[in-house]
């Protein structure tokens, strides 16, 4: 389905939520009743970037966490130089090799960025995109099937 002047992006409106779990509960709803789900679009609106403040950032926490991904990525190059080691038991000393290394570079780094920054930012977060309102839209000719079922969908409670 191609989207024309005629028709928005999506087709009709069929639904409109809150939120995007009722969103998916409404198109699983329709998948249970056996709707064909495939000429059903949601369309997020009112598009929103919420930003949760997690924790202030300290130079032992840039150090930590530096180095347990540096110990990450270590501990992974020590096992794959392990795997290709001569003496049997030559493996262990990969790893706690690799391990090693990977912490401190990882530490190192971690410093040199968080320095860079000069407590521009000296805090963490998690950050997402939401929306005010989760349209469904659904292909003209399967739109008055759709409102049908979720009409009895808004019923169930």
């Amino acid at each position: 389905m191609s989207a024309s002047v005629s028709m928005p992006l999506g087709g009709v409106q069929v639904g409109s939520y809150d939120s995007y779990e009722q969103a998916q509960a409404a198109v699983d709803y329709l998948s249970d009743q056996k709707f064909a789900v495939e000429n059903v679009t949601i369309i997020g609106s009112d598009l929103r970037q919420v930003e949760r403040v997690t924790g202030r950032l300290t130079w032992g926490r840039v150090l930590a966490a530096g180095a347990a991904g540096g110990a990450w990525w270590g501990l992974f190059v020590g096992l794959l130089l392990g795997i290709f080691a001569a003496r049997p038991g030559a493996w262990i000393g990969s790893i706690l090799t690799g391990l090693l290394i990977g912490l401190l570079f990882g530490a190192l780094f971690a410093a040199i960025g968080y320095s860079a920054s000069r407590g521009r930012r000296d805090f963490t977060s998690t950050s997402a995109v939401v929306a005010g309102r989760y349209d469904l839209m659904c292909n003209p000719a399967h739109a008055e099937e759709a409102r049908a079922h979720l009409a009895r969908f808004s019923l169930r409670g």
